[in-house]
């Protein structure tokens, strides 16, 4: 297919993934306050004639004048984004699809067969733990302060958590495809088990918004799980790879490509014998044709 075509089939495709986030957008326009309100559960808002003082609950407000706009548009391309995304997850599939072999056409089901679920759990989870994450930070307010919280940090708080969750889910199955290519074996990845551990729980302190060890709990704990997962889904693999290839685990240097086709042993020795055959042959030939000495008066012809 000549570059012109691929570029007016690439603008095809990206006008109907535009196409559809836009649609969905603008239902979510219709549908903003109920969705703002869906994000913003988490908080304990106060009720009717309560102040919010000290860490019992939060006024949830717009802190400019413009905030409402900025804020449902925000909400709006964000809803439009992730509920259009199978339209334009699809149109970029479809571009790039007739480009690959049959192998990775396999390996991109499978990944994104198991990505979709595991960033919804993640997400899933970070969505269990938000009301208990914005209870913990609140209770530190100390008394006489009043929680007046902006709506739109409250909402990229939880978009940040989301995120953070549902990507952070995503790491095994990283590790799943490098083995899967034989970029990384099960062995080595089960000998990095303290390291990893050590490096999650870590990752789970610095990279969740808040400060509560809940929270790094709640990310570290099925990471961790989900990694052994990984290791003995790879371990199982190196296993299936040594049984269909013994030199599948050697360096380049350490494997060699030889000729084990078996060869006919009957044929060897035919040949053997019939090349052990041929000097006797000549042998005997020459022996039986060389003529006999002359002799001169009884003596022999020496010259």
């Amino acid at each position: 297919m000549p570059l012109v075509e691929h570029l007016r089939e690439l603008r095809n495709r990206l006008a109907k993934g535009l196409l559809a986030i836009m649609a969905v957008t603008i239902v979510a326009l219709v549908y903003s306050e109920e969705l703002m309100t869906f994000l913003t559960q988490s908080v304990p808002k106060c009720g009717q004639g309560e102040t919010s003082d000290g860490g019992n609950c939060a006024i949830v407000s717009f802190n400019t004048l413009m905030a409402p706009f900025s804020v449902t548009i925000q909400v709006s391309l964000t809803a439009g984004l992730v509920l259009a995304s199978p339209v334009w997850l699809y149109q970029l599939w479809a571009f790039v699809a007739p480009g690959l072999h049959k192998t990775e056409k396999k390996y991109t089901y499978a990944f994104v067969g198991a990505a979709v679920p595991l960033f919804s759990a993640g997400a899933y989870l970070a969505y269990l733990i938000l009301p208990i994450s914005v209870k913990v930070l609140i209770s530190l307010t100390p008394a006489g302060s009043a929680n007046i919280l902006s709506l739109g940090d409250v909402l990229d708080f939880t978009l940040r958590m989301v995120l953070v969750f549902g990507l952070a889910f995503e790491l095994p199955l990283v590790l799943v495809m490098l083995n899967l290519t034989g970029v990384l074996s099960g062995r080595r990845m089960l000998r990095w088990w303290r390291g990893v551990i050590m490096g999650v729980f870590v990752f789970g302190a610095i990279i969740t918004p808040t400060t509560d060890p809940i929270g790094m709990l709640a990310l570290a704990g099925p990471i961790t799980v989900l990694y052994f997962l990984a290791v003995g889904f790879s371990l199982l693999n190196d296993k299936r790879r040594e049984r269909n290839n013994p030199d599948a685990e050697l360096d380049d240097d350490e494997a060699s490509a030889l000729d084990l086709t078996p060869e006919a042993i009957g044929e060897i020795e035919t040949v053997s014998a019939s090349r052990a055959a041929l000097p006797e042959q000549a042998g005997s030939e020459s022996s039986g044709s060389r003529p006999a000495p002359k002799q001169l008066n009884g003596y022999d012809d020496i010259t």
